[in-house]
């Protein structure tokens, strides 16, 4: 423990935070966003798939970018980049210029996760990077818990636009004074290819399998979790009728978790291994959407929230340890991209069509159905991981 926080991850864990500070806000303001505009379920959705398809499209060539050119400057334009076009968000007033803001949010945070995840990789000892990812992501779920508190406040006293442009500010801020801290206190993409992570075991078939089924497990789950807690305020709302503030403010509940979860998946990561605790959140994730349906407002749907928010950042983390510890230095970013791709994508392909069934079924058929998928793709992903165990 005193070795991580005698090095870069409080550093890193502070980039998290400053990525996130916007990025958090859209979810837990929807409401507001949904009653200015006089939108469906499927044009809500449609705003929050513009930025998720966009910013995991841009996981790709920024794994493949970090890989070759270096992390810094992406890291660095993930925080920046993000700031800069959250202004633009809480500037417009139209809802043309608000799609506009969120594709630009995207492009320029599409880089971060690829290039943060390899850097601190390269930075920690392998016996301790389940939990240095656990850290940092504290300091992205610490933002998904604080900024829809300060939001709901903001939003009260001056609508919506307010929280874009109060976060903004300070996440330019950081990224500016991180990107001059960081450059002298990082390896250069030479130094980080010199890591000693078996190759040749990446050139079985049944390895490969394996990383792919890991893959697309975790963030299958992740990216259909994700989807519906983009619908978590409207569903609290529109079902329960709870009022805007406490629905926006339930979204801190799911993040909150991720501030003790991530360390504590870390530490088991670094530990026992990662397949099997993904397994099991997986099942978990099935089982705490079925149970939308099922709970009643209050006690019930807090415990529903907070198991979503453990399954998230277990998921996360123990997927994010697999793959740096099954891939060289050399090409990590690019698969750790493909991965953030998938979870990231995947949420922007999702949310619209989620709520597209929610416009036609309803809430409570759209959550058995995403129960049952999830629970399909676990068994065929469960299966491939045995048969290709050796």
């Amino acid at each position: 423990m005193r070795s991580l926080f005698s090095g870069l991850v409080p550093l890193f864990m502070l980039a998290h935070l400053s990525h996130h500070l916007v990025t958090a806000l859209l979810v837990p303001l929807l409401p507001y966003i949904r009653d200015e505009f006089a939108l469906d379920y499927t044009r809500a959705g449609f705003l929050i798939s513009v930025f998720s398809v966009i910013y995991g499209l841009c996981q790709l060539p920024a794994g493949w970018l970090a890989d070759h050119l270096g992390p810094r400057i992406l890291l660095t334009l993930g925080i920046v980049g993000v700031g800069l076009t959250g202004l633009l968000v809480g500037l417009s007033h139209h809802y043309i210029v608000l799609i506009i803001g969120l594709a630009l949010m995207g492009i320029m945070g599409g880089g971060y996760h690829p290039a943060s995840t390899a850097m601190i990789s390269a930075v920690v000892e392998p016996r301790t990077r389940g939990q240095a990812f656990g850290f940092h992501l504290v300091g992205g779920g610490f933002s998904y818990f604080l900024a829809p508190l300060i939001a709901v406040g903001i939003a009260v006293a001056w609508g919506w636009r307010g929280p874009f442009i109060a976060m903004a500010i300070p996440s330019i801020g950081i990224g500016i004074l991180l990107h001059i801290i960081l450059r002298k206190r990082v390896p250069t993409q030479k130094t980080m290819t010199r890591d000693t992570v078996p190759v040749e075991a990446a050139r079985t078939p049944s390895h490969i399998r394996r990383l792919i089924a890991v893959v697309l497990l975790s963030s299958f789950t992740q990216s259909l979790l994700m989807a519906i807690v983009s619908f978590i305020p409207l569903f609290l709302v529109d079902t329960f009728s709870a009022g805007k503030e406490t629905a926006a403010a339930s979204i801190s509940l799911v993040y909150f978790m991720g501030l003790w979860a991530g360390p504590v998946s870390g530490y088991l990561s670094d530990r026992f291994g990662q397949v099997a605790i993904i397994i099991i959140m997986c099942a978990i994730a099935s089982v705490a959407i079925y149970l939308l349906n099922v709970v009643p407002y209050g006690f019930g749907t807090v415990s529903v929230l907070i198991s979503i928010g453990i399954v998230l950042a277990f998921s996360s983390i123990m997927a994010q340890a697999y793959i740096v510890n099954q891939t060289s230095a050399r090409n990590r970013s690019t698969v750790l991209g493909f991965y953030f791709f998938g979870s990231m994508e995947g949420t922007g392909v999702l949310t619209p069509f989620l709520g597209y069934v929610i416009d036609r079924y309803g809430f409570s058929m759209s959550y058995t159905i995403s129960s049952v998928v999830i629970m399909a793709i676990l068994i065929v992903c469960s299966s491939i991981l045995w048969l290709n165990r050796k």
